[in-house]
């Protein structure tokens, strides 16, 4: 009987193990499948690891050589063309006719404007006449009107005397265009019994002045360059049909204000755009082998002299005026590691079209930043990397 009683008690033991471990195993099932479902849930990052150095800057452009020396000659009246004398690629010299206009109408006003002086002078014949009957007469009344009137008309003939002058003058500079300076015909715009379209009638062009390169740049990557008016910069001329490209040394002529262009980037945000003002470079090339219309570009790198971390310009964010980073975080948990998403304010950092570096101390080396998100984030947020 004792050996059935003892048989009994071990198997109620067995059984409270049993029962002990299956509650076991199903709370571990429940608590990992419960960690796997949360980790699905979390926001999924995409990660870089930030390097350690500095920028670059680059300074890029290209654009279309054009003499230094060229005039857009428009149609000083409006008036239609009567004939073009020059075609386009034609040599020119200082003076010469290249259009002539059609000054019917101007010249009918001149004739109009001559007739009207006639008709003064006539009239002045005739108050010269009472003037002098007054005289005569001794009629003191007639004669101060007389006079008066003598006064009037000399001034009105004055005047339109002056008129026809400058008639003549407008009607002699703007009945042909001549060309200011020895050069090639570059365009011509003008059609014959046709008044102008916006368009200049002509286009003269010199090369003895040099060429032209135009670029626009940033205006703050010109302050990190240092880039200053009458610096030399190579000028790469592109490969043409009877020649190979090759280089040569042009200086910055000139560094005008061009506006602002709008740049949109992951660090300002949604929909924001950012106003980068610009600058006109405008490179004077000299070269007997130009001959204007060549494509031409620039290249100029310079490494910054400051170090720090370098990451993706997409990694930093804009929260009004602070910026900010993500990093990743890794803390030590009961059933794993976990990464949590730890902002870094940045209060200073420098950069470029690409890139940008914020100080050392801001950093470990093997830090990973988040460049993307499936979800926006907080700092202290759990993560899941990709």
């Amino acid at each position: 009987m004792e050996l059935g009683k003892e048989q009994a008690d071990r198997k109620r033991k067995k059984l409270i193990f049993t029962v002990f471990m299956l509650l076991m195993g199903g709370l571990l099932f429940f608590t990992f499948f419960s960690n796997t479902l949360q980790s699905v849930t979390l926001p999924k990052v995409r990660t870089v690891q930030a390097a350690a150095g500095g920028l670059t800057y680059k300074l890029e452009g290209s654009g279309i050589l054009r003499p230094a020396k060229q005039a857009e000659l428009a149609n000083p009246a409006g008036w239609k063309v009567r004939e073009v004398l020059v075609k386009e690629g034609e040599a020119v010299k200082k003076g010469q006719k290249l259009v002539l206009y059609d000054s019917g109408a101007a010249e009918r006003e001149l004739e109009d404007e001559l007739a009207e002086l006639k008709k003064q002078r006539i009239a002045l014949q005739n108050v010269q006449d009472q003037f002098i009957q007054a005289t005569v007469s001794g009629d003191d009344s007639a004669l101060r009107t007389t006079k008066r009137e003598l006064e009037t008309r000399k001034l009105d003939i004055s005047v339109q005397e002056r008129k026809i002058a400058g008639l003549r003058e407008q009607l002699n500079r703007e009945r042909e265009l001549l060309a200011p300076f020895d050069g090639v015909i570059k365009e011509v715009n003008a059609v014959e019994g046709l008044a102008s379209a916006g368009l200049p009638d002509v286009v003269v062009s010199s090369g003895s002045a040099g060429y032209l390169l135009e670029i626009a740049v940033d205006g703050p990557l010109i302050g990190r360059l240092g880039t200053r008016a009458g610096q030399n910069i190579e000028v790469e001329v592109a490969q043409a049909a009877d020649r190979p490209a090759y280089r040569l040394e042009g200086t910055i002529e000139e560094m005008a204000d061009a506006g602002a262009r709008s740049y949109g980037s992951p660090e300002n945000g949604a929909g924001t755009l950012e106003a980068v003002p610009q600058k006109l470079l405008r490179i004077h090339v000299a070269d007997s082998g130009l001959k204007g219309g060549e494509q031409a570009s620039v290249k100029l790198e310079q490494a910054s002299s400051d170090k720090g971390w370098v990451l993706p310009n997409e990694a930093v964010h804009r929260d009004g005026e602070k910026r900010f980073i993500f990093k990743v975080e890794e803390q030590l948990g009961a059933l794993g590691n976990v990464f949590v998403a730890r902002k870094v304010p940045i209060e200073t950092s420098a950069v470029n079209e690409g890139e940008t570096m914020i100080p050392a101390d801001l950093l470990y080396e093997g830090d990973l930043i988040i460049l993307e998100s499936s979800e926006p984030l907080q700092d202290g947020n759990q993560i899941r990397l990709q």
